[in-house]
């Protein structure tokens, strides 16, 4: 936002498996060796699925089988799980949440790949990665969601977007009627009590100027196209919530540049406006308070170090001159956090030496602590300012590796009257991940959803339909396999889920996308070095 995963990628390989492969299931007491030619034959293996992990609580281990169960049961490891026969690879090896490199041209990102396998057969640790369809571990939440146009007063939507105003806003606005109030207690002494009203007018009209310095950033990114979330007036300010970046330095500097500049023409209006007033009247003292007053904010937010305005202009420079966004950004953002450092020692500094106005001897006891508190609170805004705009630059320049072809499962089709253990077999011999229901003439249905399916005992399996286990699909629930990037975070943003159906162009069948493996590759996003 402009204030300006990990280890679910599907394992590259070949499309056929050089030798075979422990599948969804972890119990097979008669693994069945697949057919090299099968695996080979598009006929064979449906395009591919991705299976989600169900956040709504379906976490618990496998419960062992019961002592009167007739069939065959893989040995536990004394904690009532059921030992795997064999644990299959699910693309993350080492267990520590990175994404796989791409599949190489040519093979399917949705295939298993050779990976070594462990020496002795083991239980599922809580802490292993090494996921299948049939023992997998505490679900996954869905992808990270940026947060709502909320927690504010709805003021209206200029432009079509919304204006909050936080309560933050409020203790601001009685923070500055009060001092104010003080002020004009010495310049306009007979006001009495009444000054704090022309003090709250002031408050509200400087916030007012506040709203004109955003509507400006607002009014330049519609123009360049790109979404505006929301406005909103907080502690300290407003911030224009811009969604996308701008795709060039130079749109970059104007879409900085124009707040800064609306302040400074409203602080020249405010200086023309007070030419034919009285400087010692309510109005000349107004008109002058708002005149300095966006002086100020056009100063401030002409410093070159984000999150500020000036930051964004030093990053579009370096970004011009550089050509790499990521560089300007780096180059700001450190510029920000030593303009933080310099506000929280040199704020107080020039209010005890009287360099803002007033002289030392006045600036002692609680006006102290105010100084010095005031320099805190604006010294950590620019400081996490500067580490989240850092942050942000980093995902950004990572999204485009989100991309659903490269993070789809492999999924086998299997009717809704199908028993689970039957299911399961067969998307063992497939070497697949995902089971997706559907018609008698091969029309998907629904989802079986990956957390169903280790809450079910084994011994019950054979008796359990896969219909039982799915999860209808809607409209919402179905995801094109060239979503890549920012538009597949928002395609599933508005339809969350644990699974979705991954389709071609052409409406055909291409997988399934688990919700828990595009948070992980987010998550390695994020913590990948630029």
């Amino acid at each position: 936002m402009d204030e300006s995963g990990g280890s679910g990628q599907p394992r590259s390989g070949t499309d056929r498996p050089t030798k075979p492969h422990a599948g969804p299931t972890a119990h097979t007491t008669d693994p069945t060796t697949p057919d090299p030619h099968e695996n080979g034959n598009p006929s064979a293996t449906p395009s591919t699925e991705a299976a989600h992990a169900d956040r709504a609580g379906d976490s618990a281990q496998q419960p062992a089988a019961d002592d009167d169960a007739t069939q065959d049961t893989p040995a536990s490891d004394g904690t009532g799980t059921p030992a795997p026969t064999e644990v299959p690879p699910t693309g993350n090896e080492t267990g520590t949440g990175d994404v796989e490199d791409a599949p190489a041209p040519g093979t399917d990102p949705r295939a298993p790949a050779d990976l070594p396998r462990p020496e002795a057969p083991r239980a599922p640790h809580p802490t292993d990665d090494h996921r299948t369809l049939a023992h997998s571990g505490a679900p996954k939440s869905p992808p990270p969601q940026s947060p709502q146009p909320r927690g504010g007063l709805l003021m209206g939507r200029p432009f079509g977007v919304p204006v909050y105003v936080a309560p933050s806003w409020f203790l601001v606005a009685a923070l500055i009627t009060w001092v104010f109030g003080g002020q004009l207690d010495r310049v306009l002494p007979e006001l009495g009590a009444a000054r704090y009203l022309v003090s709250l007018f002031f408050a509200v009209a400087f916030y007012a100027s506040v709203l004109v310095h955003e509507l400006a950033h607002t009014v330049a990114a519609l123009r360049f196209k790109l979404p505006v979330r929301r406005i909103q007036l907080q502690f300290f300010g407003g911030v224009s919530e811009i969604e996308k970046e701008a795709e060039t330095p130079g749109r970059e500097f104007v879409l900085a540049f124009v707040g800064p500049l609306l302040s400074l023409i409203l602080a020249g209006l405010f200086y023309l406006a007070m030419q034919p007033v009285e400087p010692g009247t309510v109005p000349g003292v107004l008109l002058a308070g708002l005149m300095v007053s966006n002086l100020i904010v056009a100063a401030f937010n002409l410093l070159p170090g984000l999150p500020l305005d000036g930051g964004r202009m030093l990053r579009a420079v370096v970004w011009k001159i550089t050509g790499r966004p990521m560089s300007g950004t780096i180059a700001a953002a450190w510029v920000g956090r030593a303009l933080a450092v310099c506000v929280l020692i040199g704020l107080p500094l020039l209010t005890q030496s009287g360099a803002l106005g007033s002289s030392a001897e006045d600036n002692v006891g609680m006006d102290t602590v105010m100084d010095a508190l005031l320099a805190a609170i604006l010294a950590a805004i620019i400081w996490t300012g500067a580490g989240n705009s850092l942050r942000m630059a980093r995902l950004r320049e990572h999204l485009p590796d989100l991309r659903a072809r490269t993070l789809t499962r492999r999924a086998v089709p299997v009717e809704t009257d199908t028993p689970l253990s039957e299911a399961l077999r067969r998307a063992n011999d497939a070497g697949a991940r995902a089971l997706v229901v559907v018609d008698p003439e091969g029309t998907p249905l629904s989802l079986v959803r990956e957390a169903a399916i280790v809450g079910v005992p084994e011994h019950r399996r054979p008796w359990v339909a896969v219909s039982g286990l799915a999860q209808d699909i809607t409209d919402g629930m179905r995801v094109s396999a060239e979503l890549a990037g920012e538009d597949l975070l928002d395609t599933l943003r508005a339809t969350p889920a644990t699974e979705y159906l991954v389709v071609e162009d052409t409406g055909e069948i291409y997988g399934v996308l688990s919700a828990a493996d595009v948070e992980r590759a987010f998550v390695k996003a994020m913590a990948r070095p630029s």
